[in-house]
């Protein structure tokens, strides 16, 4: 197949300062505990305003799987817990203090699978899961039919997973034989085709190895997921970086979780590109201050295909996009509004680059046609529950400003999972 290679998917290329300086951990002094995935689901507070937390403890538990902990990132005293409508967290502020403790768990209940998933769920890791199809997290009684480790990040300015797993083989090697025996299927591993595989002792665990070229999207988890192992309503698939797996291992051997993570901060707001290790939740604010230009920025937490304007860094995140903000544009005379704009879709026409920013694994035309039109099954035979949002970003990129592929992907994902997976 065209997927596999070297020339498959594109090289968007957006302006931003080269990279400089050495890498440096930081730490920031305010740090945010958000919903996973950025949505705001019902939960109950473990802690309250005032209350001071070790780092990696549990701050809150999801109302509806009680197992699942929501954990502080640094260690701190609460700030301010913002609830929703239905006590649905908007987020949990926490000051950092110094000299904190440090929570840790009891790694003699990892011996049986149960009692794994329950020291992932309780320790905070769960939340680095991504399930397809639909997303969102895992169900805590959820058995994958298989787990993708992704050790590559072909997004632009993405950080070089391999600098994150430098050194840490073993770590590596037991997150690996965890995911194997919490999977009722292989585990594969995504790794850059240009670079030599690691020796990893897994023992008799089931892993696969998927070489990735350096074109996106072979790096996104849904475009590997449909092409090696396709998701389905009763064959769920789950996600995670190779990252995350070592912080895994590293929590079976010590019972510490770790919540370092290598990030990478760019865009055309910057005087220089920067490249850290900080942990989930730091304050956009901080991290960028220093190397922004003067003037108004956008701080997106993701790339510049999928970033969303934020204050904390997201539970899954490695990126951070520091763009300029724009002058608001005067707005037409509603006549010449009216003339000039309609409220139909505009075609959207398969093309070369369409195609390639599919990555060459999906029919471009009629997946294409199967969103535009609404056809649910017709979409489901080419792949849509594989597929997430940021994996088909480069398509709206690719159509400039008419795309809505991400907008047409999410509504029948939506809609599929009323109809279908009730």
């Amino acid at each position: 197949m065209t997927f596999f290679r070297s020339t498959a998917g594109l090289i968007p290329e957006f302006p931003s300062p080269a990279e400089t300086g050495d890498m440096e951990t930081l730490e920031t002094e305010e740090a945010g505990v958000q919903p996973p995935e950025g949505r705001a689901v019902p939960v109950t507070p473990l802690v309250a305003e005032g209350d001071s937390v070790a780092r990696g403890a549990a701050v809150a538990c999801l109302r509806h799987m009680p197992d699942v902990c929501l954990v502080a990132p640094i260690a701190g005293r609460v700030a301010r817990i913002s609830l929703m409508p239905g006590r649905k967290l908007s987020e949990i502020v926490l000051f950092r203090e110094e000299n904190g403790g440090i929570e840790r768990h009891d790694t003699s209940m990892a011996e049986t699978v149960g009692g794994l998933r329950r020291l992932l769920q309780t320790a905070g890791a769960w939340p680095w899961f991504r399930r397809r199809p639909f997303g969102g997290i895992p169900a805590m009684g959820e058995a994958p039919a298989a787990i993708f480790v992704m050790g590559s990040d072909t997004r632009p300015y993405a950080p070089d997973p391999q600098r994150a797993l430098d050194g840490r083989e073993a770590p590596l090697a037991r997150g690996l034989a965890a995911l194997a025996r919490i999977s009722g299927g292989p585990v594969f591993l995504c790794w850059p085709e240009n670079v030599a595989k690691p020796n990893l002792s897994t023992g008799e665990a089931d892993i696969r190895w998927i070489a990735c070229g350096h074109r996106h999207p072979q790096g996104s988890a849904g475009i590997r997921i449909h092409q090696a192992f396709p998701a389905g309503l009763d064959a769920p698939i789950w996600d995670i970086h190779a990252e995350d797996v070592a912080n895994i291992g590293d929590l079976l051997e010590t019972g510490v979780l770790p919540m370092s993570r290598l990030v990478r901060i760019a865009g055309a707001g910057l005087r220089e590109g920067w490249c850290l290790s900080t942990h989930p939740g730091a304050d956009l604010r901080q991290l960028a201050q220093r190397i922004a230009e003067p003037g108004p920025h956008v701080l997106m937490s993701g790339s510049h295909l999928d970033g969303q304007p934020a204050r904390w860094l997201g539970q899954r995140e490695r990126q951070i996009t520091v763009l300029p903000r724009k002058a608001p544009r005067s707005r037409p005379h509603w006549l010449i509004a009216a003339l000039t704009e309609t409220a139909s879709t505009l075609p959207m026409i398969p093309t070369a680059a369409l195609s390639q920013s599919l990555g060459a694994a999906l029919h471009a035309a009629p997946f294409i046609r199967a969103l535009g039109a609404g056809d649910d099954e017709s979409a489901m035979s080419h792949g849509i529950l594989s597929l997430l949002e940021e994996d088909i970003a480069l398509a709206d990129y690719a159509l400039g400003a008419g795309g809505k592929v991400v907008q047409q992907l999410r509504a029948m994902l939506e809609r599929i999972k009323t109809e279908y997976a009730a």
